[in-house]
């Protein structure tokens, strides 16, 4: 209840209906009261809505912090598959020179031998950061373009050669030991020195002897020194003589497959015992049968 202008009458009153106490305060005690009330009863409000935020910010810092280490992981695996894979189109790149160098640069097309040039800046990037590896990335994947147009070329290289590989004497034509190698020896029969145009192979009588590669009988009979004697032209200029034979198994203009068994091994013609001479020609000229003997 008001009383006089500046001033606060507060009037208690017991549950009997006595008057017990009359205050009479001034108004700015009385408002100076009422504001530390609602002060006093705010305050813990505003202390447990700031603990509940503070609380909420340091979840999401630790949720941050979680996400922050797992991407580190990440990354660090990243370079290292990165480095692998790097190693690894390294070891590519001198497997391709070791095939290629056979062949000659001709054989490596018109990119291979283009020229680069100028002085450029190195671009420091800290080791294992997003960017470094993004440009590690860069890197590899002009690497994979380069190895896969290498192989494609090679590819092309393959397609070409297939035939003429396939058509290669690469088998033996029987197994046995080599007792008279191709080249020079002394003669059997003079002493003097001669030049021997194959290999001599071991082989007892009767023994298969089968086509070193597929091509077309274009002799099948006898002749004066090898006797008994077969010959298979393989194309590409390429033909192989087996001579001392005991028995044909092919007639002449057939044609056989690698590993077909042609004839027989024995002991006929000029021959100190059971073998089979075994020659291969290339444009005319005997050439070393071990340089082609790959099976």
């Amino acid at each position: 209840m008001l009383s006089a202008p500046g001033r606060f009458n507060l009037l208690l009153v017991s549950s009997d209906g006595r008057r017990v106490l009359r205050l009479s305060l001034p108004r700015w005690a009385v408002r100076g009261a009422v504001g530390l009330l609602a002060l006093a009863l705010l305050t813990p409000a505003a202390i447990w809505s700031d603990y509940r935020a503070l609380s909420r910010q340091r979840r999401e810092m630790t949720t941050l912090q979680g996400r922050a280490g797992e991407r580190d992981r990440v990354l660090e695996s990243v370079r290292q598959r990165l480095a692998e894979i790097q190693g690894e189109m390294a070891s590519w790149r001198a497997l391709h020179a070791r095939i290629w160098e056979p062949l000659g640069p001709e054989a490596h097309g018109a990119g291979e031998r283009s020229g680069v040039g100028g002085v450029g800046q190195p671009v420091a990037e800290p080791e294992g950061s997003p960017a470094s590896l993004l440009l590690q990335l860069e890197q590899l994947t002009a690497s994979v373009t380069d190895e896969g147009q290498k192989l494609r070329a090679l590819d092309r290289l393959m397609a070409r050669a297939g035939k003429f590989l396939a058509a290669l004497p690469s088998r033996w034509p029987v197994r046995g030991a080599v007792n008279s190698e191709f080249g020079r020896r002394t003669s059997l029969w003079t002493g003097a020195p001669e030049t021997h145009g194959g290999i001599d192979i071991a082989a007892d009588i009767g023994t298969p002897v089968k086509a070193p590669a597929p091509g077309v009988v274009i002799f099948a009979g006898s002749v004066p020194d090898y006797g008994t004697t077969v010959v298979i032209d393989h194309g590409h200029e390429i033909r192989t003589l087996f001579g001392h034979l005991q028995k044909i198994q092919v007639v002449q203009g057939q044609k056989v497959e690698r590993g077909q068994q042609i004839a027989l091994t024995g002991n006929t013609g000029k021959t100190s015992g059971p073998h089979l001479h075994y020659e291969i020609a290339v444009r005319g000229q005997p050439v070393n049968p071990r340089s082609y003997l790959w099976d």
